[in-house]
């Protein structure tokens, strides 16, 4: 059974071997062991932390395979988007040109750098094993964090991004990159990405330029990417679009890949997910698969199980479920069909 539980130091050369394999482009999950620890140490901080708004905490979860302890997955939430250091997007706006003598009236597609989405809550750090794409392992791995953030809601803010890996080619090249920040840095947009990864996006950012960019002038290849998704990365945008996470406003400053974002009332595993008393015994048959998590912190568990659950009824869960869950007769989860 997968269980998706939060990371521990023991966990670290596992979550090292699946960051080596991530894409280039998730910058949060970097394949450098001082990082990695760094990152779960801040992780295990926050669960640890006593939180009554949202601040500085990171939590990273990864998801295990509880037959043998093998890693599968891992993810994470910030709980404030550039709390120490702006949170920097690319802005689709339309600038109106217009000569009244002449009767001309354009409409013209900008790109300008902002920081609005500062201080939302930011999905990190997805990274599901190539053979589980598209299986519920997949689901439970991105969604199952949305069940935590629905059970501790004063931890995060009322807005959650996330940033989906855009375009690049076979050799890690990437159009927009090349079009736009190549012409600030004389590096590569896969070295662009090791930086962000080692230190952090901000030292670029500042240097791209700060006046707004004519999409028109760009060239047609870099044009395209804007908003594309990387193929490795489509699951997740896939996922989230289903949850109701919107696409128009926002773009990576660095390879022009969509910028999401979503109020945190209106995610679906949120809205729709209820928290229901449990049962242990055999659960019924023609159930359906559903995402089922305690409501604990740092215990906090989630997984998948095939459920004949009726609203506003009790769940049955089998003795097995329930201890992968930490739960017993009595106990409370939440759930969401899959």
């Amino acid at each position: 059974m997968l269980v998706m539980r939060p990371a521990q130091m023991a966990d670290l050369a596992e979550v090292q071997r699946l960051a080596a394999d991530s894409p280039v482009g998730v910058t949060s999950l970097p394949d450098d062991t001082e990082r990695l620890r760094d990152k779960i140490a801040a992780s295990e901080a926050s669960f640890a932390a006593e939180v009554s708004f949202n601040g500085e905490e990171s939590y990273f979860f990864v998801l295990e395979d509880s037959e043998n302890g093998h890693l599968v997955g891992c993810s994470g939430i910030v709980a404030s988007a550039g709390y120490s250091e702006p949170f920097y997007s690319f802005r689709n706006e339309t600038f109106v040109h217009a000569a009244r003598e002449l009767k001309i009236h354009n409409k013209i597609h900008v790109l300008s750098l902002c920081h609005d989405l500062t201080g939302n809550s930011l999905l990190t750090s997805f990274y599901v094993e190539p053979p589980l794409v598209g299986t519920t392992a997949s689901e439970l791995n991105s969604r199952g964090r949305l069940l935590f953030l629905a059970n501790h809601p004063e931890r995060f803010a009322d807005a959650v991004v996330v940033e989906i890996v855009g375009y690049s080619d076979e050799h890690g090249d990437s159009p927009f990159w090349d079009a736009v920040g190549r012409n600030f840095f004389d590096i590569n947009y896969a070295e662009a990405e090791r930086l962000c990864g080692l230190k952090s996006r901000t030292f670029l950012a500042e240097l791209m330029p700060h006046y707004p960019i004519y999409v028109p002038l760009l060239p047609d290849a870099a044009q395209e990417a804007m908003g594309q998704v990387h193929p490795r990365a489509q699951i997740t945008f896939d996922i989230l679009m289903r949850e109701g996470f919107e696409t128009d406003h926002y773009i990576d400053i660095f390879d022009g890949g969509p910028t999401l974002h979503a109020r945190t009332s209106g995610i679906r595993s949120i809205a729709q997910s209820r928290v229901v008393p449990v049962r242990v015994g055999e659960p019924g048959k023609g159930g359906r698969p559903y995402l089922v998590a305690n409501g604990q912190l740092q215990d906090y568990r989630a997984i998948v199980a095939e459920l004949d659950w009726v609203p506003g009824k009790p769940v049955t869960l089998s003795a097995e479920a329930a201890e992968a869950l930490g739960v017993g007769e009595g106990s409370s989860v939440r759930l969401v069909a899959v």
